[in-house]
């Protein structure tokens, strides 16, 4: 009778258990549904930061070319895990990168982790203005092995802004690299990124970024580069389209950035991406 009993109480204990999980996903969910309501549907360009609220598990992967020949695979990109943990907020952790080189000088390895809290304050769907705008702060750690990371900690505030028109949108963002020690040879560079994309079908994104830096302090002080980076977003493919309510989902691209500046720091970069959406 008492074991009986007891093996009654464990399997309710587990029964409520389970119920709290999924009711704990499905308001998250729910939560996430209703606050990503509120903005434009685009995709996340590849390069730029998306203007956007976005949950997803991203990876990306680039093959970079340098002036001096070298071939360089980075696997991850410093993407990693977004999520919307309240309405209108956004908290990502991007996984450190690690880096592939056909030649030995310098080592490969692991990068540098960072993490980026970002607020959206403005924002409209389709039918309510069609345009987002939001500002988020990303933080960088020294964790990278060898060379392959930076010296110091940053931190690098950035305004981001996206309109609609029809089946074309622009995002555009601003940001400021801020090294917490090192400056003079670190700098503090100032990053400008802005997406044109354009909707054709029901997932097929054609998108040309323009990535440019502006040097400030550090050994290219007074520099800047400028890359153009077509590209094609597909994006978003249901994996559940027979649940009204499921959010997962799977979107690619792929694109090439191509240096436009005298001074740039490689000449051209492939970059693949790859995202569960939930």
């Amino acid at each position: 009778m008492i074991k009986t009993l007891a093996t009654l109480l464990l399997l309710l204990a587990t029964a409520g258990t389970a119920r709290a999980q999924n009711n704990f996903f499905e308001k998250w969910g729910a939560r996430t549904t209703a606050t990503q309501a509120k903005q434009p549907g685009w995709p996340p360009p590849l390069v730029t930061t998306y203007v956007g609220l976005i949950q997803v598990l991203r990876g990306d992967f680039t093959r970079q070319y340098s002036p001096t020949h070298e071939t360089t695979w980075n696997y991850g990109a410093s993407r990693g895990l977004n999520l919307v943990p309240w309405a209108n907020t956004e908290v990502v952790v991007n996984l450190p990168p690690y880096f592939e080189r056909d030649k030995p000088t310098p080592k490969g390895g692991a990068g540098d982790m960072s993490f980026l809290l970002k607020y959206r304050f403005l924002a409209g769907d389709a039918e309510r203005g069609n345009y987002v705008v939001s500002a988020c702060l990303l933080a960088t750690i020294p964790t990278g092995s060898y060379k392959n990371g930076s010296t110091d900690a940053s931190v690098a505030p950035t305004v981001l802004a996206g309109k609609g028109f029809g089946r074309f949108d622009v995002q555009s963002t601003l940001a400021a690299t801020l090294p917490t020690g090192d400056t003079n040879k670190l700098g503090r560079p100032i990053i400008w990124n802005t997406t044109a994309q354009y909707r054709i079908g029901k997932y097929f994104w054609p998108e040309l970024e323009s990535n440019a830096t502006y040097y400030h302090g550090g050994p290219n002080d007074g520099k800047s580069q400028n890359f153009l980076t077509p590209g094609i977003m597909l994006s978003k493919f249901k994996l559940r389209p027979g649940d009204a309510k499921s959010r997962l989902g799977v979107a690619f691209g792929a694109g090439e950035q191509i240096a436009t500046s005298k001074f740039h720091s490689y000449n051209h970069e492939l970059v693949f991406s790859g995202r569960l959406v939930f």
